[in-house]
This record gives C-alpha cells, sequence and structure tokens, in this order.
C-alpha cells in the first residue's frame, strides 16, 4: 500500500524576490539547473547549453498550444461597476466558459461591455465552481476583436505589465486555446531549434490547451483527494509515431514542460505506445505513478506545493527535487513563468 502523501511534504521556502517579473532579453540566456534523476547530483548550466545534453536519436516533445490574450476589461452595462472576464474554455462557437470578477455582479442576464462596446457578453449560465458561461456579440472575427481588446492572462504571482505579449508566447506557438503558456518551451529560440535538429533529434510537436487550474492551489492535505482540472489535447499521427519510432529504436523522449509530459502520458497505451487522437485529460502524476513514455524533462521552478512540483517528484523523486530547489534558492534561480529551468535527466 502506498504511504499517504501530503501536501506539506512539497513545501520549500522561497524568497519573493527570488520570482522572475519580466522575461530576459534573450530567452535562451536563461539558466539551467540539471538534476540526475538517478543520483540527485546537480550542475549549473546556461539554457544554450541543453544542446550538449540532447543526442542523435532522441526525441524532443513541445507544446504548441497559443495563449488567446483572454483577459478582458469591462463594465457592467446596467450600472457601469468595473467588472473582468478571463476566458477559460470555448464551449460552443460565441459562447465561453469564463472565470468573473466580481462573481457577485455576474448573475444570469448580466450584459458587460468591452472596450467601448466593440464587444458584448451576456451572462446565460453560472456552472461549475461558479465560472459564468457568457454569449458574445461582436461585428468582424472574434480572434481579431479579443487582439485588439484582450490583455495576456499572467499568473497572479506576477505584478509587472507585459509590453510584448510575444514574450508570454512559444516561438512555435501555432493553436489557439491556452489562458497560460507552457512555460519551459519560452527558453527556445528559432535558432536554437535548429541546432537541436542539426544534432539528428527529432521534434513531435503536441498540443495541450493550458487552462487556468494550472494555478489552482492543492486545498486538500492528502494528495489523493485533490481532483485535477480537465484540459484538453491533441496529438497527431505523425506525432505519436515519431514518439513511438524514437522508443522503439532505444532513443530518449524528453518532454519540454509539465503540459507536453502530461499530454503524452494521457495519450498512451499500457504498454507504452502513444496513441493519436484528441481528449479530454485530467491526469494527476505525483510520487508513485509509473512514466509510460516520458524519460527526462525540461522545466521550470514550480510554485511549493502545486501539483506540478508533485509531478516533477515523481520523475525524479522528492527528496532530489526539493534539495535541487533548495540549491536552486541559494544560487539566486530566477523562478516560476519566467524563471530559469531545469534539465532531469
Amino acid at each position: 500500500m502506498q504511504k499517504e502523501l501530503l501536501k506539506k511534504d512539497f513545501y520549500f521556502d522561497l524568497p519573493p524576490e527570488l520570482i522572475a517579473q519580466d522575461p530576459l532579453a534573450d530567452r535562451s540566456s536563461s539558466r539551467l539547473l540539471v538534476l540526475d534523476k538517478e543520483t540527485g547530483t546537480i550542475a549549473h548550466r546556461v539554457f544554450t547549453d541543453i544542446v550538449t545534453y540532447l543526442h542523435e536519436g532522441d526525441c524532443l516533445v513541445l507544446n504548441n498550444t497559443k495563449v488567446i490574450p483572454a483577459r478582458l476589461m469591462g463594465t457592467k452595462a446596467q450600472t457601469g461597476a468595473a467588472i473582468e472576464a478571463l476566458l477559460l474554455k470555448r464551449r460552443e462557437n460565441d459562447i465561453w466558459e469564463t472565470l468573473v470578477k466580481p462573481g457577485k455582479k455576474a448573475k444570469k442576464g448580466t450584459v458587460i461591455n468591452f472596450g467601448s462596446g466593440l464587444l458584448t457578453g451576456t451572462v446565460i449560465d453560472v456552472v461549475d465552481e461558479g465560472n459564468r458561461l457568457i454569449q458574445f456579440h461582436y461585428e468582424g472575427i472574434f480572434e481579431e476583436v479579443l487582439d485588439r481588446l484582450g490583455e495576456m492572462p499572467l499568473p497572479p504571482y506576477i505584478t509587472h505589465k507585459l509590453t510584448d505579449k510575444s514574450r508570454y508566447q512559444t516561438v512555435y506557438a501555432k493553436y489557439d486555446g491556452s489562458a497560460a503558456a507552457p512555460t519551459a518551451g519560452l527558453h527556445f529560440t528559432e535558432e536554437l531549434l535548429k541546432r537541436v535538429q542539426e544534432k539528428g533529434v527529432k521534434i513531435a510537436y503536441v498540443t495541450l490547451h493550458v487552462g487556468l487550474g494550472t494555478f489552482r492551489p492543492v486545498k486538500e492535505e492528502n494528495l489523493l483527494n485533490h481532483h485535477m482540472h480537465s484540459e484538453f489535447y491533441q496529438v497527431t499521427q505523425e506525432a505519436a509515431d515519431t514518439i513511438n519510432s524514437t522508443k522503439q529504436a532505444g532513443g530518449r523522449v524528453i518532454c519540454v514542460g509539465t503540459t507536453s509530459c502530461r499530454t503524452i502520458e494521457s495519450a498512451a497505451s499500457d504498454e507504452g505506445r502513444v496513441l493519436a487522437g484528441s481528449a479530454d485529460t485530467e491526469i494527476f502524476i505525483y510520487p508513485g505513478y509509473q512514466f509510460k513514455v516520458l524519460d527526462n524533462l525540461i522545466t521550470n521552478f514550480h510554485l511549493p506545493e502545486s501539483t506540478l512540483i508533485m509531478l516533477v517528484s515523481a520523475l525524479a523523486g522528492r527528496e532530489h527535487v526539493l534539495h535541487a530547489y533548495q540549491e536552486a534558492v541559494r544560487e539566486r534561480y530566477r523562478f516560476f513563468s519566467f524563471g530559469d529551468a531545469m534539465f532531469i535527466q
């Protein structure tokens, strides 16, 4: 029987000044902590050194989701009161599931104006966890209106305003749908990816639209009682074939970010073959989980007691991970979305 896993087992002390508030001028110039998952040994490098850790015949798995400028600031049509809507998931056509603040002002039938009426929304229902279904009305193309009016939905721990929207987007972002960036991928430039491929490393693109639940704190003390939010993923036949042929030939499958990891582990059969297709996943990976496909992981530094540090601990062991995090704090690494990276080999 598995030992009880508690939220507090994944706590570490983080000085607030180590939370990166702005992206670096050069994406690939961040630092890279390399952790050996078997021995726990640590090396300090820079991110461009990742090329030396990747070998011919390996496969790098990237999440090509695109963050939409999902935060809309509006006013209540009836009273003019300020109201904020965060787009979480498109339900159908122009109906979106949203997180509205303050929620008590957004009862069924409430009309919200955005951008002096360029976009209006009507609350048509209240659903799970108090989220609102909003029917939007506009002229033209929704994505273009959103691009004009919306802001990037930066995580709550980033207080600085982002001047360049593209910096909260990977260089290979392709399919609209995320409320947050797959941040491990932010370190790659096109030039660095070219160098990776020139070394004989294959690249497989998968899609997982990151939901806001990625920032939702774990409330249950016993992890087994925590319920993961649902996220949509898609794996093409080409990506599945690339990953499966890599495994078959004895190469390593290296995921860039926890979202790529959750995608291929969700799409894998019990025998460890990745199957093409799309679905919603609620997979929760924590210590004791047996990885079916993933061998190594490139990731950022995560929040204390978060599902993401639990996933990383499932791969490298809780003690190794917490020791590496303590070392990162001591060495003044930059943490979270715009922070430095870690390679678990």
